[in-house]
């Protein structure tokens, strides 16, 4: 899909058994973070398993832009040549990143120390996100920024040409604002803090680790305190992406509520920042079996084995929200076919992302005859055990509310259409035909 692409309505239909094996795409995540880390590295960073999805392509046009040398080598390979730290050069056009809300704000913060200027575009959906979370610590170090009304995009942004260290507790739980603060604290001398309310998913300390700078993390009473040294030499390394459980949540929960199911997903990453969702679904008595843990990667691995079983409503503590933020529309169409009530805590981020997710799916589970409330900062769904179906889901432009309904409509008693497929491609670009393969009746 194109940014301009025609919309592309879909219909799922109730399926038999789904069967077999679902090899889904690289981690979204650490895919754009192994990109953004390869381009400011000394030498080649050769990268397998890369997600290759309009996202993570809109960062590594992005690289190019700012000098790097990127390079396509095979499907999932690619090899990018950095300028290390501090090395971007001005890109000559304006940088379109799409729909991808961590690409723009992660290349944010990674320019953001660099005495240079770049202009960044999204999307009609990005352009309504947020970005003054990012940009107004940005300016702590010294860049100067110019936005839209709303701190929106588009935004230029004049880095800082003598950095100032920084310390800042982040007003939210958010993966993304820590890692654009602490990928502009590796162009400033000194120590750059983050303190977050709670841990958030740790793709950014962790590659940053393997790459060879000096950072760490600790839980005290402020928080939990990430530090950084400032101005390290990255050395690039060979990065192998895992799987990304994000995506793996909806072949998962498909296989979970149509009956007879039983599918393989191998290669998951089982990151404990990640894991919320696999933990809910445990204690909601899913049938999920994790084999062959291992690491690859910097990360922590397992294959599923998945079956289809009876489940029940929980209630999610808020405390679990950051490890499962965007398995949340998923995880709703999977309590719409438990027994009893489940509460979902903590979700007030959900409003912000490509979409007002806790809006787009209460409006499109009602149009399937499925009951739900929602508050500011919850989600609550009764489950009945079946859905009627038969209704139709707004996706407001966002591949996640998208690929929940056309998982709805595989269980349904009647089909579920959605009115625009084409987003999908921003980060599972081989969804369908995946789906397809399994059994699924959906297109």
């Amino acid at each position: 899909m194109s940014h301009s692409s025609e919309p592309r309505p879909m219909t799922a239909r109730r399926s038999g058994p789904l069967r077999g094996t679902a090899h889904i795409p690289g981690d979204k995540s650490i895919s754009h973070r192994a990109l953004i880390l390869g381009a400011l590295s000394v030498g080649e960073t050769r990268i397998t398993g890369l997600l290759e999805g309009e996202d993570v392509l809109d960062t590594a046009k992005a690289m190019e832009a700012f000098g790097a040398q990127v390079t396509r080598l095979g499907d999932g390979e690619w090899s990018v040549y950095g300028v290390g730290v501090g090395g971007f050069s001005e890109p000559e056009s304006v940088i379109d990143c799409g729909n991808s809300g961590t690409g723009v704000r992660l290349i944010m913060g990674a320019m953001a120390t660099t005495p240079i200027t770049a202009t960044f575009t999204g999307d009609a959906s990005l352009s309504r996100r947020p970005m003054a979370r990012v940009t107004d610590p940005l300016e702590l170090f010294g860049a100067q920024i110019t936005a839209r009304e709303g701190g929106r995009l588009p935004i230029t942004i004049q880095g800082a040409a003598d950095p100032l260290p920084v310390r800042y507790r982040t007003p939210v739980a958010s993966a993304q604002i820590k890692s654009a603060i602490l990928l502009a604290g590796l162009n400033v001398p000194g120590e750059t803090v983050v303190i977050e309310p709670e841990p958030t998913r740790d793709h950014s300390e962790r590659m940053l680790a393997g790459f060879g700078a000096d950072i760490r993390a600790e839980t005290t009473e402020e928080g939990h305190v990430i530090t950084l040294q400032g101005r390290p030499e990255l050395r690039a390394q060979p990065v192998a992406v895992p799987r990304d459980p994000s995506s793996a949540a909806f072949p998962v929960a498909a296989a979970l509520i149509v009956p007879g199911s039983e599918i393989r997903v191998p290669g998951v990453s089982r990151n404990p920042t990640r894991d919320g969702l696999y933990v809910t679904l445990l204690e909601m008595g899913a049938d999920i079996v994790f084999e062959n843990p291992r690491e690859e990667g910097g990360e922590p691995v397992a294959d599923l084995l998945v079956r289809h079983g009876a489940l029940k409503g929980v209630v999610v503590p808020a405390e679990r929200a950051a490890s499962m933020i965007d398995e949340f529309p998923i995880l709703s169409v999977i309590a719409a076919f438990a027994e009893g009530t489940t509460v979902m805590n903590g979700v007030a981020e959900l409003r912000v992302k490509e979409s007002d997710r806790i809006d787009a799916m209460a409006r499109g589970l009602e149009a399937n005859g499925v009951k739900i409330e929602e508050t500011k900062d919850s989600m609550t769904v009764h489950g009945m055990g079946r859905v009627p179906g038969g209704g139709r889901a707004v996706t407001h432009l966002d591949h996640r509310i998208a690929m929940s309904f056309l998982v709805l409509g595989l269980a349904s008693e009647a089909p579920v259409s959605i009115d625009d497929g084409a987003p999908i491609a921003t980060s599972f670009p081989d969804f369908l035909p995946l789906m397809q393969g399994l059994g699924g009746d959906l297109g």
